[in-house]
């Protein structure tokens, strides 16, 4: 069953009433704001590299609060351990059974900070609950609940003592973004404003953790035509043919594009994709997901650029002549 007009026209309305909440908390990123509620709509996750103090755990806190869902923070070092994540099961000695103790992975909202810091052992304990919702401890299974979003972030000035996200884990994160500095008038609006140390906490529910699921089956019946999903598929190709990359865009990445195009879609008010829906999300959904050859990295080439490119010599439906 495909998304209907008034369904349509109310998740638009709703989505801009998530967007404008969490707006109050983060002024002037309203583009940021809505690709993370694309991602949460889609049941993805998000990657922000940025430098410190823009408003990442901000924004993970405004996301939970919005959708009157938990939030928990996790900083990761390079002593952190896998159970300090998923949790772990302990003896009772009253009761005589081991009893499990949830880690800070089980929220609605999950900050994993500065993630390039942990081992990769540690940071590999968020595949299995990044794409099933799930912990396995002790070969039980404990689901985390809908909606569940990791907010994953890292530095990229510096690079001391951390360890690169392997392809496999960055090929989880459904979008990778980042938030930057505000525009002059936002500045001035925040430095107004600094005798509130937490603008998150004056932000109330917008809607409920059971809507926000509801939303996200309402998204993916939005309807995506053959010649679009081709478009999709072609950009795809090109990335792993291309002469820059080293590692082209995985299938996950091409489903990753038309999950994504379906909730922006019917953010818009729309119950159909369109070729600049693609457009517009490839860059941050396509573009941590290649490797560039060698001399390309050296050259100072970036993935953005080559997805840029690919998007100019790739013709979409509307301008294709059958």
């Amino acid at each position: 069953m495909t998304i209907t007009p008034e369904q349509s026209a109310w998740f638009a309305e709703t989505f801009d009433t998530l967007v404008a909440n969490v707006g109050e908390a983060l002024l002037g990123k309203d583009h940021v704001v809505r690709l993370a509620f694309t991602a949460m709509l889609a049941e993805g996750h998000l990657l922000l590299e940025d430098a410190p103090g823009t408003g990442k755990t901000s924004l993970a806190k405004a996301l939970a609060a919005t959708v009157q869902g938990t939030h928990s923070r996790i900083q990761f070092t390079p002593d952190l351990l896998p159970s300090d994540v998923t949790g772990v099961t302990i003896y009772d000695q009253n009761t005589h059974e081991f009893t499990f103790h949830q880690g800070p992975v089980f929220a609605s909202v999950v900050l994993a900070d500065e993630i390039n810091r942990a081992s990769p052992k540690t940071q590999s304990a968020l595949l299995e609950v990044m794409e099933e919702s799930k912990v396995t401890v002790d070969k039980v299974s404990h689901s985390v609940g809908r909606p569940f979003m990791v907010i994953a972030t890292q530095n990229p000035i510096e690079q001391a003592g951390t360890y690169r996200l392997p392809e496999a884990q960055l090929d989880r994160f459904l979008l990778k973004t980042s938030l930057g500095y505000p525009d002059h008038a936002s500045m001035v609006e925040i430095l107004s404003g600094s005798a509130s140390r937490d603008r998150t906490e004056r932000l109330t529910p917008k809607i409920t953790t059971g809507a926000v699921a509801d939303m996200a089956v309402l998204a993916s019946t939005v309807h995506t035509d053959a010649a679009v999903l081709d478009y999709v598929a072609r950009l795809c190709e090109a990335t792993r043919v291309d002469a820059q990359t080293a590692l082209g865009v995985s299938v996950r990445g091409g489903i990753s594009l038309v999950r994504c195009a379906k909730v922006w879609a019917a953010s818009q008010g729309r119950g159909y994709v369109i070729p600049d829906d693609i457009k517009l999300l490839a860059e941050p959904v396509l573009a941590h997901r290649m490797i560039l050859d060698t001399e390309a990295e050296f050259a100072g080439v970036t993935s953005t650029q080559v997805v840029g490119r690919i998007l100019a010599d790739t013709e979409p439906p509307a301008a294709r002549i059958d």
